[in-house]
């Protein structure tokens, strides 16, 4: 092993014009030798074509149920979609003094335009502010206001078991005939 590694025989000479006080002389020659080559394990065989067409199809499988049980929050392909092909959402309330309307877009909870019989210049003018004729009102400023922003396509999604007809018929009815699609 001290055969290999003569400390004296495989340094490089200094060079003499370098004096004591330049850069080259501060740097300090290494003494250790280098390490040996380390050897590589060997790689096992690679596994044949049709081991591998196996992997691949099994990658590209849709998840089991055992798979979507664990993870059940997951939202669906329409969920995660339907706010970006139906961004604006019109969303109608009715108390038993007032009728509340509203466009919201979906992805950035923006108010885009509000309409209410509690409105100061409403209240003043509605004989009643619960019946037909202010539901005509109701959709006729949504209809203008959505129209000023820009926006002339909106949905509705009814609440489970809710029926458009009536007073939300009257709404969506007025806003449809003043310019506004509705998207289903």
């Amino acid at each position: 092993m001290a055969a290999l590694y003569s400390t004296a025989a495989s340094l490089p000479p200094r060079h003499s014009s370098a004096s004591p006080l330049s850069w080259s002389a501060s740097i300090a020659v290494s003494r250790i030798p280098p390490p040996p080559r380390l050897a590589l394990p060997q790689r096992p065989p690679a596994p044949s074509s049709r081991q591998q067409s196996l992997v691949v199809c099994a990658a590209w499988t849709r998840r089991s149920r055992g798979e979507a049980e664990q993870r059940p929050n997951r939202k669906s392909w329409k969920q995660r979609t339907d706010m970006y092909m139906r961004p604006f959402l019109l969303n109608v309330f009715f108390s038993k003094r007032f009728v509340h309307a509203k466009v919201m877009h979906r992805g950035t909870s923006k108010v885009i335009a509000v309409a209410t019989t509690n409105a100061k210049d409403l209240r003043l003018t509605l004989p009643s502010l619960v019946d037909d004729n202010a539901c005509r009102t109701i959709g006729r400023l949504i209809a203008e206001r959505s129209m000023d922003a820009d926006v002339f396509a909106m949905a509705y999604e009814p609440k489970k078991n809710e029926r458009i007809e009536g007073k939300l018929g009257i709404v969506i009815d007025t806003i449809k005939e003043h310019g506004i699609i509705f998207v289903d």
